[in-house]
């Protein structure tokens, strides 16, 4: 008996782009998607033409908001204006691409417990061959953490604001509370995205603090108007990953993705392009948790160790810059070449990019930069805090 061939638990990018990606593949197939609610203003995600195959952009083409020929970045010592191509997906875009699925059904509850084959909610288990998790909680415990938190307002401009591409970081503004950037997403002449984007030590937001920095920044440009939209969000930066470990432990239940499985760009934050990649893997082998669970682990295994420098860059910017000098390795870094910095966002660095993104004056002190280059301190210390808790949580099993 099954009451879906596919199962996915937790509305979010991750699941979504699954969805999109099983229906193009094969429209027959009736999915499930188990969403709590949306949060309040909804989000943007965004990507690099670079970051995505043909394929990817063609079934992920309905739910984009909006696409740009080119994007700036701009620092104290320097602007650029770069050609790759930029896209953002909103909530409401991918809302209105999963509507237009016929085979996809939304179920707005909570998930009270998942296991690889059933799903229950309010008390009914819904069963199909296949579950996937993208509930979008962090493995931290298997994880050392830097933050990146940011808030972002959607203002309707009463007059035309005049900016024609993104500036995906515009760190000429006051570099407190870590690397602070601002980030601008021109949707129409009148209508732009203005995120403050700070890399912090800590998880915590200061939402009216960023606020305050966004109409500043506004102000100072004359972009008056009326907010339209307002989303806030609390990203991990990765240092260390025991991603053999996670998986280890999550054998048996349903297929972890998204945030859920680690899969996002350990420096950025960026969650799109692994999203694309594993919406492929799993709509290729969604016919079986353990079939697809296989697929999507040896994926991310693969990219766990691939993501290894970029580990290494957070670990420089968390563990070897001081917070108001974070700016410096990202400044260094935009000054190399265009096609280096699409295959950083995609997740290709060459060796010989790796060496090339350390050339020249180090951005950070030698000897802080040396004692970075290993993750295993970090790794031993999530370990002990693991079994720390697992500890914690039998004894009081145990005293119940």
């Amino acid at each position: 008996m099954r009451d879906a061939d596919l199962i996915l638990v937790g509305g979010g990018l991750a699941n979504s782009l699954i969805a999109l990606a099983v229906a193009a593949r094969d429209p027959a197939r009736r999915i499930l998607l188990v969403d709590a609610g949306a949060q309040a203003g909804g989000h943007t995600w965004s990507f690099h033409q670079t970051d995505l195959n043909d394929r990817q952009r063609q079934w992920l083409a309905p739910a984009i908001a909006c696409a740009w020929p080119g994007q700036e970045v701009r620092f104290s010592r320097y602007a650029r204006r770069l050609r790759t191509g930029y896209a953002s997906l909103t909530s409401a875009s991918l809302a209105a691409a999963l509507a237009a699925c016929p085979s996809v059904i939304r179920i707005p509850a909570r998930a009270e417990r998942i296991s690889a084959k059933r799903v229950h909610i309010d008390g009914q288990a819904w069963r199909a061959p296949c579950v996937i998790d993208g509930t979008g909680r962090i493995p931290e415990a298997y994880m050392a953490l830097g933050w990146q938190v940011f808030v972002g307002v959607e203002l309707d401009c009463a007059a035309p604001h005049g900016r024609d591409v993104p500036i995906i970081m515009d760190a000429q503004v006051a570099q407190n509370d870590g690397y602070r950037f601002v980030y601008t997403l021109p949707f129409t002449d009148r209508r732009i995205l203005i995120e403050d984007t700070r890399y912090t030590d800590g998880s915590v937001l200061d939402e009216a603090d960023c606020l305050a920095a966004i109409h500043d920044y506004a102000a100072k440009r004359g972009w008056e108007g009326a907010e339209a939209r307002r989303e806030r969000g609390v990203l991990p930066v990765v240092m260390a990953f025991d991603a053999a470990a996670f998986w280890a432990d999550a054998a048996g239940g349903a297929v972890p993705v998204g945030m859920r499985a680690g899969l996002f760009h350990p420096v950025t934050g960026y969650s799109l392009p692994l999203a694309a990649r594993v919406a492929d893997v799993a709509a290729a082998h969604a016919c079986d948790t353990r079939e697809a669970f296989a697929a999507v682990r040896r994926f991310a295994l693969q990219e766990a160790r691939r993501q290894t420098y970029s580990r290494f860059l957070s670990r420089l910017l968390f563990r070897a810059a001081e917070p108001e000098q974070r700016r410096r390795i990202l400044e260094h870094f935009y000054r190399l070449s265009e096609p280096l910095i699409e295959r950083f966002y995609a997740g290709r660095l060459t060796l010989a990019d790796r060496a090339r993104i350390l050339i020249g004056k180090p951005p950070v002190p030698i000897p802080r930069a040396l004692a970075c280059l290993s993750e295993r301190p970090l790794l031993k210390a999530a370990r002990r805090k693991r079994l720390g808790e697992e500890a914690l949580l039998g004894a009081n099993a145990e005293g119940v």
